[in-house]
């Protein structure tokens, strides 16, 4: 499984794409949360407070972790090596579960910059230091348990197609379905007795709480049964392909 896994990571930087990928996430981040051209312009508010990045991240993950995790299998369709990969002593799910820690470790690594964000409010407030800290912290903990979902989608897709562009399309479509789609439905008339079930059955629901820097364990256990279900609906594809 390790070699598998800095075999995924050593793959993604081994061009140019990879590195882009990440600088451009950290570009359009940077352009939209302090530059003067952005309405969202951090610098405009009259509070330090990173509510603007959290608020922004989900929209941006939805084209950052597809774009991520879409050669994952996709590329051992075209090269012919999933044959040699799924015969190897190792269960398909440890494989595909390998893969999907590779494409965790990638956005972790995305997100890990923005931390020169809260160093920055920190130090450029009216008063030094008037940050919540446990609340961002709690932030953070709520942007990687939704880059987990995503990074499963994604994962998903990719064993779906061995169209690199076409793995790409599906996880932004199911990560916004599932992101978007079930607030979309709680707002049909005919759906209303059942609003809330359809709200909580969505991943914005429970991301918007822990966005607030609120830890809630039902939440936790959301985000890791959906995670759990889009990899266990890989295997299930990797293993009829087989």
């Amino acid at each position: 499984m390790m070699d598998l896994y800095k075999k995924e990571i050593s793959v993604f930087f081994s061009t140019i794409i990879g590195p882009l990928t990440i600088g451009f996430f950290l570009l359009v981040n940077g352009l939209l949360l302090w530059s003067e051209i952005s309405t969202l312009n951090i610098l405009a508010n009259s509070y330090a407070s990173m509510d603007i990045f959290f608020s922004l991240a989900p929209l941006l993950f939805l084209l950052l972790i597809p774009a991520i995790s879409m050669r994952a299998f996709s590329e051992e369709y075209n090269n012919g090596t999933i044959e040699t990969l799924v015969t190897k002593p190792i269960s398909i799910y440890k494989i595909i579960t390998t893969k999907f820690l590779a494409v965790m470790t990638l956005v972790i690594i995305s997100i890990v910059p923005t931390s020169f964000y809260v160093i920055t409010i920190y130090s450029i407030g009216e008063t030094t230091g008037n940050l919540d800290l446990a609340g961002i912290t709690g932030s953070y903990i709520g942007l990687i348990m939704l880059s987990s979902v995503f990074s499963s989608i994604g994962v998903f897709a990719s064993c779906i197609s061995n169209n690199q562009i076409i793995a790409f399309i599906l996880g932004v479509i199911f990560s916004a379905i599932f992101y978007f789609g079930f607030d979309i439905l709680s707002k049909i008339q005919i759906l209303q007795p059942i609003d809330i079930i359809l709200q909580k059955s969505g991943i914005s629901y429970h991301y918007k709480i822990m966005s607030k820097g609120l830890i809630q364990g039902s939440d936790i256990v959301y985000f890791i049964s959906v995670c759990l279900l889009f990899l266990k609906l890989s295997e299930i594809i990797i293993t009829s392909k087989k």
